[in-house]
């Protein structure tokens, strides 16, 4: 019995991968194999140490292709959309990840970056890969797209949320010295119009005197003269720009109402 149940779970991923699907649930197997749980768990495990699947979540299989075996699972973004399905979170690829996707590679994320409402979770590490969550308050004002994988659609932040993020959360890049790199990358693919309703609707002038000063740096004035009539006061107090630093000895930029109070520069 227990034979037949591991023959027929090969079968069924066999059947899967030929209608291009990478993933499923242990709930999904079950049916498909009619088996008792415990059989269907234990057909399961024979292929999980053969390393024909990969379980990031408990329940939720990845299947393995021969070209991924010796990484030990697929890229994450061929499965995001249902691993996240699975789980009943709303999400979207964020941070280094998302710029990397639109184009701005200078820097490789060490994890898949996820960004989730609320709190984030635990990592998830599975093979080499390694998918990081981060819990945004804002959430739902973000600006999202669909991606593309070999396996399917994914989402994304829209490139003006992307350079939003990296600026609020720069810790999630490495740094406001690595977020200027990929700002100047990035830069290509945002949109004035859509960069200034993006900061509106999340509602924070810092962040928006962060942004503009630092595209302003990277000579992209075009894209924050509506971010400068947004945050222009006369009367706004001067912020530092790198709030862990100390501001002695900064120099005021009175355009953006900011101390500026470390050296920034684009990486080549």
């Amino acid at each position: 019995m227990a034979e037949r149940s591991y023959l027929n779970a090969t079968r069924l991923v066999e059947e899967l991968l030929g209608h291009g699907r990478y993933s499923f649930s242990r709930k999904e197997a079950e049916r498909s194999l009619g088996a008792s749980p415990m059989a269907t768990y234990m057909a399961l495990r024979r292929l999980l140490k053969a390393r024909r699947l990969a379980m990031p979540r408990s329940g939720f299989y990845v299947i393995v292709d021969p070209q991924h075996r010796v990484a030990g699972t697929l890229p994450a973004e061929w499965f995001i959309q249902d691993l996240m399905g699975h789980v009943g979170k709303p999400y979207y690829v964020g941070f280094l990840s998302a710029a990397q996707v639109h184009g701005a590679a200078h820097h490789r994320p060490q994890a898949f970056q996820v960004v989730i409402p609320a709190r984030a979770v635990r990592p998830i590490r599975v093979g080499n890969v390694q998918i990081r969550f981060y819990g945004k308050g804002p959430f739902d004002r973000s600006g999202t797209a669909e991606a593309k994988s070999p396996a399917g659609l994914f989402r994304v932040s829209s490139p003006e949320t992307t350079a939003w993020d990296l600026v609020r959360y720069p810790r999630a890049a490495g740094g406001l010295g690595h977020t200027v790199t990929i700002l100047a990358e990035l830069a290509e693919r945002l949109d004035a119009a859509a960069l200034l309703k993006t900061v509106k609707g999340h509602g924070d002038p810092l962040v928006a005197q962060r942004l503009g000063f630092l595209l302003d740096l990277v000579r992209r004035g075009d894209l924050t003269a509506g971010l400068a009539r947004w945050v222009g006061r006369d009367d706004a107090p001067y912020r530092p720009l790198e709030p862990s630093l100390p501001v002695a000895g900064a120099f005021e930029s009175a355009k953006w109402r900011l101390l500026v109070n470390t050296h920034l520069e684009p990486e080549a």
